[in-house]
């Protein structure tokens, strides 16, 4: 037996003092609302209302659970309330996750903002350049550059990145600037974990393979070994560009510079898109896109 059941329309008629009055505020019948009461009334073993052919009016009985159940209904209500404020306003634990360089220039900052604007949100964010399971780590958003692998996510893109193949000026100098891809062989290319550089070759994006005697898992790092003459790097934008503003490196082999590449927001797609996380999205999308134009500049 549903305990909730006749709740509302005796709540109705206490407050209307009228079975017309109330099924008219519930959207169904007078019988309906009859019935109910009636089945109420015989549940609980007691009348509710007294009922005359012009007025209806709660008994002593009546007085004392409608007050009781006015209180159950005003609960739900605020519940319903809180949680229509729950789901308006970010609030709760948010996890996301990001390649580390990027996560540290552009997602923090950006997430750190989020913050201000939201101040019940509780923040864990998880800088990894490993590839994090989603449901497994109970990460709700990952921030994802480049080519996507696994289509089991939804994903939607926040915005861009280039890589670069560049070197300094001093480097230059001395070993001669690539023309073509063949003559790569013949220079000093530093790489990070995958020998491969990515290339768009009249329109076709392609690997190639390159060599030389420096390998480093920082970009960071590699960086700073170009800026000393120590060879050719292929990094993103968001490693060179000043660099390539205020002349310490120079972009080489500019008519194999590769396509754009993606920086996705991913979650998963059995996850119910809460609005923390859509919030966050739009967030990320618009301060990103301000940080894209204050890089191209």
């Amino acid at each position: 037996m549903n305990p909730w059941n006749g709740l509302p329309e005796f709540i109705a008629v206490a407050e209307l003092q009228s079975f017309t009055g109330a099924a008219s505020r519930l959207g169904i019948s007078a019988a309906q609302v009859s019935r109910q009461i009636a089945t109420l009334e015989q549940r609980l073993n007691c009348k509710l209302f007294y009922r005359t052919t012009r007025k209806v009016s709660l008994t002593n009985e009546g007085e004392l659970y409608y007050r009781h159940c006015r209180a159950l209904q005003d609960g739900i209500e605020e519940a319903e309330r809180a949680l229509g404020t729950m789901q308006s306003e970010p609030q709760g634990l948010l996890r996301v996750t990001a390649p580390v360089t990027y996560g540290e220039q552009f997602i923090v900052p950006l997430i750190n903002d989020f913050q201000l604007l939201y101040p019940k949100l509780r923040l864990d964010i998880v800088l990894s350049n490993k590839t994090l399971d989603l449901v497994e780590s109970g990460i709700d958003l990952a921030v994802r550059l480049g080519k996507l692998d696994d289509s089991s996510f939804i994903a939607k893109r926040l915005s861009s990145r280039r890589n670069f193949i560049c070197a300094s000026p001093s480097y230059l100098a001395h070993y001669g600037a690539p023309h073509t891809l063949s003559e790569l062989t013949l220079h000093n290319c530093l790489t990070g974990n995958n020998p491969y550089w990515r290339i768009n070759d009249a329109g076709a994006e392609r690997q190639i393979k390159v060599t030389g005697n420096y390998q480093c898992n920082s970009g960071i790092g590699l960086l700073d070994g170009a800026r000393k003459g120590l060879g050719l790097i292929q990094l993103p934008d968001y490693y060179v560009n000043q660099d390539l503003k205020q002349g310490r490196l120079v972009e080489v082999l500019t008519s194999y510079r590769c396509l754009p590449e993606g920086v996705w927001g991913l979650y998963p797609q059995n996850r119910h898109l809460s609005p923390k996380v859509s919030t966050l999205l739009t967030h990320l999308a618009e301060g990103l896109k301000n940080s894209q134009l204050s890089i191209l500049e």
